[in-house]
Order: structure tokens, then C-alpha cells, then sequence
């Protein structure tokens, strides 16, 4: 029976790439005619906000609309809003008079195409091949349709993407990114809480799972970029009133009144995606706008040497801020203004209202930000020099040339990202057009380093390149990085670094050494120190790394003592409940393993290692009862 089973999982690979419900009255009046309450009645210390207490709940985007209604109509229209949603020909932005393409590495065809009002994706071959054919509904469609539209699927909870996207700058349907150059993962890549967390407002994620979900909202909300707003709905319903032209109204954050560093860090949450590297026992749901994000969470990218041109998609503020524009603009920042703390300096909402979707505002918006610092109107000296200008300049009497210039077209040009296919994005680094001599120099890989956070522990960085290699590219370089931050020469080295140094081992499938490590700390004190459950399941993936260790040793019993603790701690991470019920199989005890598989049937019915399993655990029965 050995190795007769199959396991869906031998080494986690990650892939690139609590909306609390809170009941409130809605007897809501207009909050403008309540009592005025000065910043001294609040109680409230100049740089907390209340809505970052734990007691503050997440309202929803319904009951802000009670009072800012305006705003609330034009937001649904933005990117953000329309970032998550149901499924339907409203949502979509695909072209369905050819939705279909080709994935010659794996000989595969896909369509995707309506029956009434559900959206199907088809997966299939050409000629005599009938088996390999699937149909799949999709239940969620993501991204606002300004670059692309990927598609969600949803069985009893468990959220998968699917192996089709629409690129509506090209008017194209093309794998994922992500499934290219022979890494489709058909309908099984799993969308986890760091996906989730920014493409969508917070939904109530299952703990002790991958991809499993109670509830999924539809679409970035308010509270995403002002905080929880239970508490400033509760103050506004008691008649507390707050003067915002005079003062700061503490029960909500307001982007606007950040400081420069803080006021980045709510849009560098998500527009920021690179190697997100979760400080200890800290979950995505963590940051709160208004909050260091590095004391969340400190993002890394690789530095390469020669590579300026080169950037993600999500990339935003990190290419801003390598920008002279933004170096020298800190220059003029005006710290003493309470009410604007980055007044005078350049930030994200210089040039965009968060509130307005962009295909709103016409490029003269963009070009006039712009023209406050390089234009002063009349100047007899202008200040870009590209030859066109001129000739317009001469063109006709009297017109200022500099009205006809187009600066974000030369200095922040569109052009496509590293990391997602037939997208091209504006280049947020603003700098003169570089040469394609420069383009061309060799690129030259430095290391990884934290965006967001001057000098990251050692256990931090150790962390990003385990995860650099874990989901991005598997170059062992980065492994060799991860030991040389992980510290594991003393008993006391070791449990301090415990899980990453077996996570560690584990990517070099070095079992011995995994094992010498439990048996250096005792393997009982061991099991009672992974007790942790948690979102992104740490002390799950421990156990279960040190299972495969116990496994690949041959030392049966030990595995199965810990594939039941792995599965204790994350109940509803199916691949887990698979391979610790082949290994029950593999030591005759049939009937648990027979348990494991129906509950990741009864779980996801569309897990189909489960049912191979399981139909070979049936015919092994059969035939000892022949027998």
C-alpha cells in the first residue's frame, strides 16, 4: 500500500498574486443637526482614534450612505467599489463573442460563455479526448474591469480562482497570472485572507482554513480606508457633534488629517503588494487606518541593479517615493497644520480623490497637479523642453504652450508590469524618460528589501525570503538568505525560530534535520508549544511539516500523532485532512481514513483527490474481503 495513495500536497507553494456583522439602529438623522461638542468633551488623546479600539465594529457601507449619500454614489463607481461582486452581465466587462483561448502548454482549450444569467467557464480538448472536459459556474467576479476581470468559484465556502481572465486594455481572455508557462492550476488555486484582504472589504474568514469563508462582501467598502465606524455612528445617532474645519473628529479616521507617513500607509496596505511578511501573531485583519503599517506588516521586493524600469502592477507608492517630486516636495511639508499635517508635500491624494473613479477625470486634472509646481502662468521660461511645445508655443499668438503638454505621457509613462500579463499601468516613478541604453544594462539582483520599514528584524527578513521562495520564484538563493537570519546554534535559538527554521528545512526537504530540531527542544514540549490557532495557521503548517518529516523517516506512528495535531489546529485545511487520511490508510486503519476522506467530500464535493482516494481505500477492502 505504500505510496498508492495520493496527496494533493507535499510542499506548500503559495502562488503570486472580519467584516463583523454589528446590528445598529438605523433611526439615523442628518449628522449636521446635532450638538456640538468640542475635541476637550471627546476625552480624546491628539493622536488616538477611538475606532481603533477592539470594541469597534465594522458597520458596513449601507449605513455610511445614510449620511454621505453623495459620496457613497460616486465611490460604487470607482475601482475600489467595483473591485468584488457578484457574478452577472452587469459585473462583467468581458467580450463574449470569442471567449476562448489555447493553453498550448498543457493542451488545453477554455470558453467561457453565459446560460441565461450564470456564468460558466469550460475547460477541455480537441479531438478524441473526452475525458478531460469540465464545466464549473462562476460565483464571483473580481477586479473592476479598468485592467481585468478574473472569475471565483465557490463551493459551500471554499473560494478557488479560475484558470480564465478578461484583459479589457487588450480586449483579451488569457490565463490567469500566475497559471502562465506551465503552472495552470486549473480551478484549484486557492484565494486566501492576504487576497481577499485587499481586493475586497473584510470578510468573516473561517479560522483553521486556506480558503474558506462565511460571509464575502462585494467590494472594497469606506471602512477599508476610514476605520471601523461603529463608534462614530453611535456618537453621530447621540447628538456628538464635531466642527472638522476646526478640529479633528477622533471617533473616525479621516485619511485627510495623517501625517504624510501615516496617510501612505493606508493606500500602501494594498497598493503596496509585494512579499507581505506578517509581523508575530499578526493577521491581515490587523492594520487599522491611522496605525503603522510596519507594525503589521513590512512588505519586501526584490532590488535588482540596473533595473529602474522594472515594477509590479500594485506598486504605486514605492515608485512614487523613489520620485524627485515627492523627495523634494517633503521639503515644503507643513507639519504644524493640525487639520493637514502633509499639507505642502505630494502624497497619493495630490492627484487622486479616492471618492471619483479616474475614468471620471479628464488628464488636464492630472497635468494641472503638475503645473503647481513646474508652471507659473505667463512665465516667459518654460520649463519642458520637449521641441513639440515649442512649435506649439509658435503656433498661434498669445497661446501658452504649456496648456497643449501632456506631462504624465514623457514622465510617468504607461507601460506593463512584471507581474500581470496584457496590462499596461502609468509608472509612478516621475523622472525624465529614461534611454533604452539604460533599459538595456544587465541586471544585477541585490537582495530583498522592506518598502515600508527602515530596518526589519532579522527574523523578518529570514521570513520574506522563505515566502520569496514559497510564492514567488523558486530560486534557492533566497533559502540560503532565510539561513543565514535564522539563528540555531543554541536550545534557545532554536525554539525561539522553531517554526521557520522547520518551515525552512521543509523547502530543502531536509526530514533529518526537522527532526533533530524537535528532538533538541523534547518532541512533547514541542507539542504543547504548537497549540496556536491563528489565520495564516503557523503552528498548523509546523505540525504538518514536522508529520512529513516523521513520514519520510518511516517512522509511521510519530506522523500520524502529528497530521492529527496539524489538523486539530486548522480543521478545515482539506489538503491535511487528505494525506493524514492516506497515511491511517497506509497503517490499516481504514475506517478513520475513510472518515477523513467524507469530510473533505462533505466539505468541498469537488475535491477530487478525495474521491480517488477514497474509491482506492473501497477497492482495497473489497479485495480483503474476497480474500
Amino acid at each position: 500500500m505504500h505510496g498508492s495513495f495520493s496527496s494533493s500536497m507535499t510542499i506548500k507553494l503559495g502562488h503570486k498574486f472580519v467584516l463583523l456583522s454589528f446590528s445598529i439602529c438605523i433611526f439615523l438623522t442628518n449628522c449636521e443637526t446635532r450638538t456640538e461638542v468640542s475635541s476637550v468633551e471627546q476625552k480624546i488623546p491628539d493622536s488616538t482614534y477611538l475606532n481603533h479600539s477592539d470594541s469597534a465594529r465594522y458597520v458596513g457601507m449601507n449605513t455610511c450612505k445614510l449620511c454621505h449619500q453623495g459620496i457613497y454614489n460616486t465611490f460604487i463607481n470607482t475601482g475600489m467599489g467595483k473591485s468584488f461582486d457578484l457574478a452577472t452581465k452587469s459585473k462583467s466587462s468581458g467580450d463574449f463573442k470569442n471567449a476562448t483561448f489555447f493553453d498550448k502548454e498543457n493542451d488545453l482549450h477554455y470558453k467561457a460563455f453565459w446560460d441565461k444569467d450564470s456564468l460558466f467557464i469550460k475547460e477541455f480538448r480537441k479531438g478524441k479526448d473526452t475525458t478531460c472536459q469540465r464545466t464549473e459556474q462562476v460565483n464571483y467576479i473580481i477586479g473592476s474591469g479598468q485592467h481585468t476581470n478574473s472569475h471565483i468559484q465557490n463551493v459551500n465556502g471554499y473560494l478557488n480562482q479560475m484558470p480564465m481572465t478578461f484583459y479589457t486594455q487588450k480586449q483579451k481572455w488569457d490565463l490567469p497570472p500566475g497559471f502562465e508557462k506551465g503552472m495552470n492550476s486549473h480551478f484549484t488555486r486557492k484565494i486566501g485572507l492576504e487576497c481577499m484582504s485587499c481586493h475586497n472589504a473584510y470578510p468573516d474568514f473561517v479560522l483553521g482554513s486556506e480558503n474558506k469563508y462565511n460571509f464575502v462582501p462585494n467590494g472594497i467598502d469606506c471602512e477599508r480606508c476610514h476605520g471601523p465606524g461603529s463608534i462614530h455612528v453611535n456618537q453621530k445617532q447621540r447628538g456628538i457633534k464635531v466642527d472638522t474645519s476646526k478640529q479633528i473628529d477622533y471617533s473616525i479616521v479621516n485619511p485627510s488629517k495623517l501625517p504624510i507617513d501615516l496617510q501612505f500607509d493606508i493606500c500602501q496596505r494594498c497598493h503596496l503588494q509585494g512579499n507581505a511578511v506578517l509581523k508575530n501573531n499578526h493577521s491581515f485583519y490587523d492594520f487599522k487606518p491611522g496605525q503603522k503599517l510596519s507594525d503589521h506588516i513590512s512588505v519586501f521586493l526584490p532590488k535588482y541593479k540596473n533595473a529602474d524600469d522594472e515594477f509590479i502592477m500594485a506598486s504605486h507608492a514605492d515608485r512614487l517615493k523613489q520620485s524627485a517630486c515627492f523627495i523634494k516636495s517633503l521639503e515644503k511639508l507643513k507639519t504644524k497644520d493640525a487639520l493637514k499635517p502633509y499639507k505642502g508635500a505630494m502624497t497619493c491624494i495630490t492627484c487622486h480623490n479616492p471618492h471619483v473613479s479616474v475614468s471620471e477625470i479628464n488628464d488636464s486634472h492630472f497635468n494641472d497637479a503638475c503645473k503647481n509646481c513646474h508652471y507659473s502662468g505667463g512665465t516667459s521660461e518654460l520649463m519642458c523642453t520637449e521641441k513639440s511645445v515649442v512649435k506649439a508655443g509658435n503656433s498661434k499668438k498669445g497661446h501658452d504652450p504649456y496648456q497643449s503638454v501632456n506631462c504624465v505621457n514623457c514622465h510617468m509613462p504607461s507601460s506593463g508590469s512584471i507581474d500581470i500579463p496584457h496590462v499596461t499601468v502609468h509608472d509612478h516613478y516621475i523622472r525624465k524618460p529614461i534611454t533604452k541604453k539604460e533599459k538595456d544594462k544587465i541586471k544585477e539582483f541585490i537582495g530583498l528589501y522592506a518598502i515600508n520599514e527602515k530596518d526589519p528584524s532579522a527574523k523578518t527578513k529570514a521570513r520574506a525570503y522563505i515566502q520569496q521562495y514559497e510564492k514567488f520564484e523558486q530560486n534557492k538563493a533566497y533559502l540560503d538568505s532565510a539561513k543565514k537570519y535564522l539563528s540555531s546554534k543554541t536550545k534557545e535559538d532554536i525554539k525561539a525560530n522553531f517554526q521557520d527554521l522547520i518551515q525552512l528545512s521543509f523547502m530543502t526537504q531536509n526530514f533529518k534535520q526537522i527532526i533533530s530540531y524537535v528532538e533538541t527542544i523534547g518532541e512533547e514540549s514541542c507539542y504543547k508549544q504548537l497549540n496556536n490557532l491563528s489565520y495564516n495557521n503557523k503552528d498548523a503548517w509546523a505540525c504538518y511539516h514536522i508529520a512529513e518529516a516523521f513520514y519520510n523517516a518511516d517512522q509511521r506512528k510519530r506522523s500520524l500523532t502529528w497530521f492529527d495535531k496539524a489538523c486539530t489546529l486548522a480543521k478545515y485545511n482539506l489538503d491535511f485532512k487528505i494525506k493524514f487520511g492516506t497515511t491511517l490508510a497506509q497503517g490499516n486503519l481504514m475506517k478513520e481514513a475513510e472518515q477523513q476522506f467524507l469530510f473533505v467530500i462533505k466539505e468541498n464535493p469537488k475535491k477530487a483527490s478525495a474521491y480517488t482516494n477514497l474509491g482506492y481505500l473501497k477497492l482495497l477492502q473489497e479485495k480483503e474481503m474476497k480474500l
